[in-house]
């Protein structure tokens, strides 16, 4: 076992990004990001016709019943062909042996590509492929801010141009976590503009959309970030969020971390005591650290008195009274994380 996952390892480390991908007889691009995936098949695709400009390309569905063999097998009026299967992960068993058996003894004159979106599904197919020292892609997905940021300076770099950090962290805020409006937007952007691309240039386009989440507003508040919180707090109200819902989510997450702490006190498992997905509870624990059981309590109690204010309950419905319970609560809840 040791050795099969040192042999995993050493295989998924010569993964490449999309921007690097090169022909080769077989193709593995593993992970969800779709757009990721679909650039590496069209610069596979771009490669390949430099060389072979009459190369004849066949998509398959790996949920379905098509014949790999057949199709990699070529025609005569194409001396290469390109064969992509999408849904690699979901392919059925008919189609899993025919390519095991394929990826064994690949033609020389055609590249398959599979594009798995990861996961547990067909590791099989997977292991033959990194066996065979088919060349891999990676597509994994882009979860977090600062990635996002790594991959919109890379669009602009591609293109020759550069930006504010500011900027970049702006158009991550406004467009969202979607890549492909991401990509659209940097392009729009580029498009329409000429030199560094400045925050001010974000705001002319996307200031209209920029909503910071509630869910931000409370993973800056929990993690002692005082001014960042107000700042997105006051973009979120600004837009028309509700009060209640900052509240909400603020509460959420402070019980969320008096629920893990209990259960590890208690030596508990927090993903099996509260049904909690394992990156839940590792975020959990990490935010953990700068809290103690006083000021947990302090924050969960500043939560729920604004909770009652915005509410209206006891009197405080006017707008700016129940924006300032969020604020209050919000910095209470940062300097408790301080421990303040």
């Amino acid at each position: 076992k040791l050795v099969a996952m040192a042999t995993s390892t050493r295989a998924a480390s010569r993964a490449v990004p999309w921007n690097r991908a090169e022909p080769d007889r077989l193709v593995l691009i593993l992970g969800p990001e779709e757009l990721l995936a679909d650039r590496a098949v069209d610069r596979l695709r771009r490669l390949i016709r430099e060389e072979h400009p009459d190369v004849e390309t066949v998509e398959l569905d790996g949920s379905g019943g098509a014949s790999l063999a057949e199709a990699a097998s070529g025609s005569l009026f194409a001396p290469f062909t390109v064969v992509v299967i999408a849904n690699a992960e979901r392919m059925a068993e008919p189609l899993l042996s025919e390519a095991l058996a394929y990826v064994a003894a690949p033609n020389p004159e055609a590249m398959v590509v599979f594009r798995h979106a990861g996961g547990k599904r067909v590791p099989k197919l997977i292991e033959a492929l990194r066996k065979a020292r088919a060349k891999e892609v990676n597509a994994s997905a882009i979860k977090y801010d600062r990635d996002k940021e790594a991959f919109l300076n890379a669009e602009l770099a591609a293109a020759g141009r550069q930006a504010e950090l500011g900027a970049v962290r702006a158009l991550v805020e406004a467009v969202g976590s979607d890549l492909r409006e991401l990509a659209s937007a940097a392009s729009q952007i580029m498009a329409d503009t000429t030199g560094r691309i400045t925050a001010a240039m974000v705001d002319r386009y996307y200031g209209g959309r920029l909503e910071p989440t509630a869910y931000k507003v409370a993973d800056a508040a929990v993690t002692g970030q005082t001014g960042e919180a107000l700042r997105l707090a006051r973009y979120a109200l600004g837009a028309g969020a509700e009060p209640v819902l900052l509240i909400a989510v603020l509460a959420s997450r402070l019980r969320q971390l008096a629920l893990v702490g209990g259960a590890i006190q208690s030596g508990k498992d927090p993903a099996k005591e509260l049904g909690m997905a394992s990156w839940q509870v590792d975020q959990a624990r990490r935010v953990l650290r700068s809290w103690d059981g006083p000021n947990l309590g302090r924050a969960i109690l500043a939560a729920a008195q604004a909770d009652a204010e915005v509410k209206g309950i006891g009197g405080g419905s006017q707008k700016s009274s129940r924006n300032y319970a969020v604020e209050r609560a919000i910095i209470v809840t940062a300097r408790a994380a301080g421990g303040q």
